[in-house]
């Protein structure tokens, strides 16, 4: 990109590589510097269409529509990590602006390697092995014991692509759920941990770093439900998850904002996921800090200043997640529930359809109380749903 299009942000065009609702969210804080985008999505009615400038309306491994985006724009970006990372290291090696790293994010694809990354750069995680069969996985339940993570190297969200095994009768049907011998697998120490912490950091390409608060995750159904900031966990520990994340953050490759995922159990931390973009865990940023971690992507890829992050109040994020059994055209029912009160802020996402547990929007509820908001957020979530018509 043209160093002198930096001072005039209503010049720059940015691609985005998805049209969820991490790319909307990204146009929403890059419409107020009057930044032009173009986004990259298969689905014509995909959260972000009705705000881009332009749509490619393409898959996102398709080689010749990401490079016709890249053609098109200043700099690229995504909101996903399952996309064409080889066209894209293959574009950057041209000259193309790519911003996280194309060999970032190729390298936290696969599981295994990510986790090899982590590892060799002597920061704790599980522990973990590779396996391609059933006699592989008894011999690692045999010297490490139940219960263990078997996952998928590649793909996997919210959960899909993995299987607790918690006594040996498992072993089989996980291994064959999750494709066998056609699939490449691996194994992990199942940690029981007692918080689930994410730290969303940010790096410009000056190198300039900076780490928002704290973020408590709890999940069900291997689905984030609740994020609570600042997370609740001791002094000595947050200093031990802040250095964790700057340690990483050293390591990695390229710009812009990074969801670094730990479990901390009794005293120790252990590394559990990167991801290379925005992340559901740091949506409280929006109402909860000074500047969201939407902007400070923006600023991150453009090689702007970054802000230091500061939280404004205490805060809680729930997602909201299409209703069991309603599929098809979305509806939304008691929604005034959220506007009952000033510190809560309703985000619908506008997708189409709604799957059961599809993620349709989020609340942020701020307070001085976290006990307080949690009793809150329980009884939207009792109150507000999102249906099929």
């Amino acid at each position: 990109m043209d160093n002198n299009l930096k001072t005039s942000p209503n010049l720059i065009t940015i691609g985005i590589i998805g049209g969820g609702q991490l790319g909307k969210m990204i146009i929403l804080e890059g419409k107020k510097l009057g930044i032009k985008f173009i986004i990259l999505d298969p689905n014509e009615e995909c959260s972000a269409a009705s705000i881009a400038d332009e749509q490619i309306i393409g898959d996102y491994y398709d080689a010749n529509k990401i490079e016709e985006l890249a053609q098109r724009c200043d700099l690229i970006t995504y909101e996903l990590e399952h996309i064409n990372a080889d066209k894209l290291i293959d574009l950057n090696e041209k000259g193309y602006e790519i911003q996280p790293s194309p060999s970032t994010l190729k390298m936290i694809q696969n599981k295994y390697t990510q986790k090899s990354f982590i590892k060799n750069r002597n920061i704790q995680t599980p522990y973990f092995e590779k396996v391609s069969s059933i006699a592989d996985i008894e011999n690692y339940i045999n010297e490490e014991g139940l219960p263990v993570i078997l996952k998928n190297c590649y793909g996997g969200y919210d959960g899909k692509g993995n299987k607790v095994i918690k006594n040996k009768d498992d072993i089989e049907k996980a291994f064959n759920t999750l494709g066998g011998s056609n699939r490449e697998l691996m194994i992990e120490k199942y940690i029981s941990f007692t918080s689930e912490i994410s730290v969303i950091a940010a790096r410009n390409t000056e190198g300039e770093v900076k780490i928002y608060p704290l973020s408590e995750n709890i999940h069900k159904d291997n689905i984030l439900r609740t994020t609570i900031v600042p997370a609740r966990i001791s002094e000595k520990i947050k200093i031990k998850v802040e250095s964790l994340a700057l340690k990483v953050m050293e390591s990695l490759e390229g710009a812009g904002v990074f969801c670094i995922e730990m479990f901390v159990y009794k005293e120790d931390v252990f590394i559990n996921e990167i991801a290379p973009r925005v992340h559901n865990s740091g949506h409280y940023t929006i109402e909860g800090c000074n500047i969201s971690q939407f902007e400070q992507h923006l600023r991150a890829i453009l090689g702007y200043p970054l802000s230091q992050p500061y939280l404004i109040k205490p805060s809680i994020m729930i997602n909201v997640l299409g209703e069991e059994g309603a599929e098809g055209k979305a509806r939304i029912k008691g929604s005034e529930y959220a506007f009952k009160d000033t510190d809560v802020y309703f985000h619908f996402y506008g997708k189409e359809c709604t799957k059961p547990f599809r993620k349709m929007g989020h609340i942020t509820i701020l307070g001085n109380s976290i006990e307080e908001m949690l009793d809150k957020a329980e009884s939207i979530n009792k109150n507000l749903k999102v249906t099929s018509c």
